[in-house]
Formats: C-alpha cells, structure tokens, sequence
C-alpha cells in the first residue's frame, strides 16, 4: 500500500476506533445502572424487596448492611465521613433518630418517606409469666425480684437508644437518669441486639427484656417460648422505617426510581407480611404512641449520649 493510500485509511480508522468507543461506553453505562443503598433494615427482609426492584428495573442494588450491634450509629457515621464526597444514594433507616440527625447536618434530603412502623415491647418468656397475668411498666425493671433477671440492647445504638432519648425528653433529665442509673444497679444484662435480648428471656436465662416488635415476631417463628406486652406505664413507642436520598448522589435517576418504588405501600405491606414491621399505617395515625420532638432531641443528644455512657459502658 503506498503513502497516500495510508493516509487516506488512517482516518477512517480513527473514526471507526471512536465509533467503537462510544458504542462501548452507551453498553457498558447502561449495564452497569446501579443504585447504593446503605440500610439498617435486617438483610433477610431487604435483600427479596432490592430483588424485585431490579427485575422490575434493570437497575442493580448494591446494599451495605449494618451490624447487630451498632445498629444504624455506624452506618450514620459512615454517611457523615463521606459527606463531601457520597458513595451512597439511598438511607434505609429503620428507626428515624438517626434520619433526623443526617437531615440537619445536611446529609439527607428532608422530604425523606416514613414506611409502616415497629414498636417496642418488653418480651417476656411464656414458660414463667403468662402473657395476661401480670403487668409490666418501667419500675419493673428496678425492683428488687427482677435484679439479674432483666436485658436490654445497649441504649447508645439503634431504637434502644431512641427510646432511651425519647423516654428522657418525656420524663425529664433528673427521673430519666434516676431511671437509668437504678437499671444498671440492678444488674440488668446489656446485650449487642434485640435480637439477643429475645434469645436469652427464650432459653430462660432472664424473665424479660426490652426489644422491638420484630425480634418478638422472629422468636415465635423460631418457636421460642416468648410473647410480648406494653409497658404500662408510658406511651407506646413507635418505629418507622424512614427512606431517605442523599445529596449530591451519584446515581440520581436511578435513585429516585429506587426511592419511588422503596415508598409505595407495597413495601410496608410487604415488610408486614414478613413481621419486619407491625403496621403499614402511618405511626402519625396512632394517638396514644409516645410523641417525640426530635429537632428537640438532636439538640440535647450530645449531653444525654454522654450521660449514657458514663451509666452504661463497659
């Protein structure tokens, strides 16, 4: 082949290889169509809903899923470290301190999704205390038949934590640490989940303990001798799973789809017929639940994290 002819070719093949290139790239990006969803929801109940999701879309999950034992706190840290520069698009929260305390340092976007609720319950086991004989409030965890017979998740993560916070803005700081200090007194087990808690009031090591809805649920399925009531004495606490899209993600389009199909009602119903929640209902439509006021709770949050863990650290 002589020169010219080279020179002629030599275009063409540029244009071709560009060609090539581009196709490549439109395949490869439209392959490649994720969303990344860090979420404090128990993988067993998440991971068939992401399924259906990607079936339904194309759009692949990658999911992070937080520990037993630092419920939600870890993967919210996690979302505050990489603030400047997010690798998440989607906060699947199951509780919503931690929803409203992303949302104000500017993590979140606030017009976050509440899907159904859970509650907490104090679990008891069947095999000493039939479920109607007697009536369990706050004090019971203070008396002196119950000392060494009691557990509770650590109350410096997840709900237990909420609901440690939102029991102190009810009652005060002065009854809430009286509260507080007179549970470790009475040598109450601290435990790394609820879902220990369950375990351990079901093979009879302790009477009862201090949990959510679901882990009672996933004890009976496990045919546990456990049941659940109210604590008597104080509002019923109540959960929602929060849905929420991080700012300046990377996947937008493909994480408001995910956004949009996480909020629909059959998630919640979804999540119920799996006992990972108790209602689909708005936990708002609840009158008698145990009213927070969480822009106030984030205000007091550091003096009162400090104050638990100088009661209840190891």
């Amino acid at each position: 082949m002589n020169r010219a002819a080279v020179l002629v070719l030599l275009p063409l093949r540029l244009l071709c290889l560009a060609l090539l290139l581009v196709l490549s790239w439109g395949c490869t990006s439209k392959s490649e169509r994720q969303v990344v969803i860090y979420t404090s929801q128990d993988r067993e109940y998440a991971e068939p809903i992401f399924q259906e999701f990607t079936r339904r879309s194309g759009i692949k999950i990658s999911a992070l899923y937080d520990s037993e034992a630092a419920k939600t706190v870890g993967l919210a840290n996690r979302l505050l470290a990489e603030k400047s520069n997010p690798q998440c698009d989607i906060f699947w929260n199951n509780e919503e301190l931690r929803t409203w305390q992303l949302a104000t340092k500017g993590v979140l976007e606030t017009n976050w999704a509440s899907v159904g609720y859970r509650s907490r319950q104090i679990v008891l086991n069947t095999n000493w205390h039939p479920v109607t004989a007697m009536t369990f409030t706050t004090e019971s965890f203070m008396k002196s038949w119950s000392a060494g017979k009691v557990a509770l998740a650590y109350p410096l993560f997840g709900t237990t934590a909420t609901h440690f916070l939102a029991l102190r803005q009810y009652w005060g700081a002065e009854k809430w640490e009286k509260w507080c200090r007179a549970l470790r007194s009475n040598k109450a087990l601290l435990l790394d989940g609820n879902s220990a808690v369950v375990n351990l009031v079901g093979r009879g090591e302790v009477w009862f303990g201090l949990t959510d809805s679901d882990d009672v649920a996933a004890g009976k399925r496990e045919r546990l001798p456990v049941d659940a009531v109210r604590l008597a004495d104080v509002p019923e606490m109540l959960i929602p799973n929060t849905i929420a899209l991080v700012i300046n993600r990377r996947h937008k389009l493909e994480a408001q789809q995910a956004f949009d199909f996480l909020r629909q009602p059959e998630t919640a119903n979804r999540l119920v017929e799996a006992n990972a929640l108790q209602s689909a209902d708005s936990a708002e439509t609840v009158q008698d639940r145990l009213r927070v006021n969480y822009p106030e709770l984030l205000r007091d949050l550091e003096p009162a994290t400090k104050k638990l863990e100088e009661i209840f650290l190891r």
